[in-house]
């Protein structure tokens, strides 16, 4: 009796505990309903809607004249919220929007998209990408007129997402100049060294996740809108680097070299108007820029001859020589110590000036004077490297410049061979931007410009930061010492390694450099070519550096690979400087003085000046685009006449200026001798003869 007693009172204290249990899940519940429940819906609503950044417009890059070499164009990606229209106005547009879809991306037919919107609306899907081919803006416009889209975003649902990408005008000009960013901020050139001015500041916005991992922006009062990045308006001149770029890979590829640089400064600021690097393709199959040789560490290499220049400056200023005094140079070959120097010509020059000995670019007869002037001192030679600014970086305004190598004499890597050898630049590593801002300096009268290339940072008419030409040495050396310095740089292209590249209309001056190259510690019969100079070297405007490494072919030294690209850069910039180039203002003048109209304009390639024709409104004859052709003003339009029909014939090149009458008659096959200045008033075989191949043919100018 008292067991069963017992299990009762159990069975009861049980079934008291689950009613209790019973009456307070209902309260837990709504305690977490009521307590918690605000930590909850901001943890739904913290993975349903999220601040995300707004990447801001990335600005432009301009050359000097304002031609933009770098922009970022607007690009669309097309979603749609299908549940945003109303049923009427779906229904009324739905066929017609599917089939301009289909009409316009060409990807899918008129059912299949009609088909992809309808299944996403009755699914009650918020964000469907209709395609993920993006847009351009003139596209974006058009759709904005469509059925259901011309409701908007509010109340058709369509959604135009911005992506810019970044536009270059001129395509591959100036690429690695210009540069690049890549996705980790990694790059090149000025869109890498000036990305913190032109990145702007990146805004946020509100987006909403949705199903799949999308993300939809939705309106928010407190989006903060992105601030756009400052434009880089550069020194680049958009023609010249034009020019030095055909120039080079013409080069490049007749010589089947492995790489090329060309740098054009103006002489007395320092501005950078033209920087090209042009590299063998890895297929072997032209040339592209992949690596900015002309001022980063991988084109330091031994100059070679251009630095002779130095080793000059520093014999001048020590007042060690006259340049008329003699130097003796024998067959060609003089040892010091266990080691031969050799000149470039068997058997040697025998007795040279020493004018002559820099001239023909003697390396027994310049290392000779160092070491017998500074052989006890050389440390005295050396300083003159720190004299003109040569053995630190500029601090040049793109990200990767390098660092000149030289000796110090007294350490382990100094021998007794080393100062011969750094006098003609073995031993010693220089970029041609350091080689090139010492000949500019001897242009500019002993100032020494530092070299830049951006002039300034704006965004709309404000100037953020302004870049000004800036001194780095007041005067490498005397103003005499200069002179003579000059007449040097004059005489090896009058009568020395150069004279191939002397010019009748105006004068170059500059040196030719050849370094054997250093494969696996031994000299090799590969050279890196050279040319550093300025013109004209009456009033010297620009300043130019041209290499070529590993040309192939017979003679390939600087001066029959590397200056004659010099001389064709620089005639066209003369030709294209008026203020370099008076005859051509002086025919300017003629014909406003004579009453004419319409403009002077030179012969030239048909092509070219009809473009010019169109751009000033000006009527013109029509001729085939590869022709050369002359012109003449007449009444309201400019005739554009072919100067020869027949490639038998001699053509006619009257009133040709010079330039034009060479290339001409020079593509014939004929020799040319011409006196006088200006354009061809007369020409000894006449017009219409028959062609003898190799004809010599003289010119009258006036």
């Amino acid at each position: 009796m008292n067991f069963k007693r017992s299990i009762l009172l159990r069975v009861r204290v049980v079934f008291i505990l689950i009613a209790l249990c019973s009456a307070l899940i209902p309260y837990k519940v709504a305690n977490l309903q009521m307590a918690d429940g605000d930590v909850w819906r901001e943890k739904a609503e913290t993975i349903n809607f999220q601040y995300r950044e707004v990447p801001a417009t990335r600005g432009n890059i301009y050359a000097s004249d304002g031609s933009l070499l770098a922009t970022s164009l607007p690009f669309y990606r097309v979603a749609l919220d299908p549940t945003i229209a109303k049923s009427e106005r779906y229904k009324a547009g739905i066929d017609s929007l599917a089939k301009m879809l289909s009409g316009y991306y060409k990807d899918k037919s008129e059912a299949s998209y009609k088909r992809m919107i309808n299944d996403a609306r009755l699914d009650n899907k918020r964000y469907l990408i209709l395609n993920r081919k993006q847009i351009g803006y003139q596209g974006m416009q058009k759709m904005s007129n469509w059925p259901i889209f011309r409701e908007g975003r509010l109340g058709g649902g369509v959604i135009f997402e911005k992506v810019e990408k970044r536009y270059r005008p001129f395509n591959s000009l100036a690429s690695r100049t210009v540069g690049f960013l890549n996705e980790n901020e990694y790059g090149a050139g000025i869109e890498y060294s000036f990305n913190n001015y032109l990145q702007g500041q990146d805004g946020k916005a509100l987006f909403q996740r949705l199903a799949g991992g999308s993300w939809k922006p939705v309106f928010d009062a407190e989006d903060v809108k992105p601030e756009n990045g400052y434009d880089v308006t550069t020194t680049l001149d958009v023609n010249i680097q034009d020019v030095a770029e055909t120039a080079l890979r013409r080069q490049l590829t007749d010589r089947d070299a492995d790489f090329g640089s060309v740098i054009v400064m103006e002489v007395k600021t320092g501005q950078i108007k033209a920087i090209t690097n042009l590299q063998r393709n890895t297929s072997g199959n032209g040339y592209g820029e992949n690596y900015n040789y002309a001022i980063g560490d991988q084109g330091n290499t031994e100059p070679g001859s251009t630095f002779k220049l130095l080793s000059m400056l520093a014999l001048l200023e020590e007042n060690k020589i006259t340049l008329e005094e003699t130097v003796e140079t024998g067959n060609g070959a003089h040892k010091f110590y266990n080691q031969v120097m050799r000149d470039a010509k068997n058997g040697g020059y025998g007795t040279l000036t020493i004018r002559e000995a820099f001239e023909k670019s003697s390396n027994v007869g310049i290392s000779k004077l160092v070491d017998e002037h500074f052989g006890s001192s050389p440390s005295k030679f050396m300083a003159y490297i720190d004299k003109v600014g040569l053995r630190e970086p500029f601090g040049f305004q793109l990200i990767g410049e390098g660092k000149p190598f030289f000796k110090t004499p007294g350490e382990k890597d100094w021998y007794g061979t080393s100062l011969p050898w750094i006098s003609i630049g073995y031993e010693v590593k220089l970029n041609p931007l350091h080689t090139l801002a010492l000949y500019n300096a001897v242009a500019n009268g002993g100032k020494m410009m530092k070299p830049y290339i951006v002039k300034s940072v704006s965004r709309g008419n404000k100037i953020e930061k302004l870049y000004e030409p800036e001194v780095v040495r007041k005067q490498i050396a005397s103003e005499k010492n200069i002179k003579l310095l000059q007449s040097l740089l004059e005489g090896v292209v009058t009568r020395g390694t150069a004279r191939n590249i002397s010019n009748a209309d105006y004068q170059i001056a500059g040196k030719t450099g050849t370094a054997q190259k250093l494969v696996n510690g031994q000299y090799t019969r590969v050279y890196y070519t050279s040319f550093a100079g300025y013109f004209p070297a009456d009033h010297p405007k620009y300043s130019m550096v041209v290499v070529i490494d590993s040309p192939k072919g017979f003679a390939a030294y600087g001066g029959d690979v590397s200056a004659p690209v010099f001389k064709e850069i620089a005639d066209k910039i003369y030709a294209l400087d008026i203020e370099l180039n008076p005859g051509n203002q002086q025919e300017i003048l003629r014909a406003e003085a004579e009453g004419t109209q319409l403009p002077y304009v030179k012969a030239g390639k048909a092509e070219e000046l009809q473009g010019i024709f169109q751009e000033l409104g000006l009527k013109a004859s029509a001729a085939n685009p590869e022709e050369w052709v002359k012109t003449v003003a007449r009444d309201a339009s400019v005739q554009m006449s072919v100067n020869d029909t027949d490639q038998s014939l001699v053509p006619d090149v009257s009133g040709l200026p010079l330039r034009d009458a060479l290339f001409i008659l020079e593509n014939k096959g004929m020799k040319v001798n011409y006196s006088g200045k200006g354009r061809v008033k007369g020409q000894s075989i006449s017009p219409g003869s028959a062609l003898t191949p190799n004809a010599t043919i003289n010119l009258v100018l006036g």
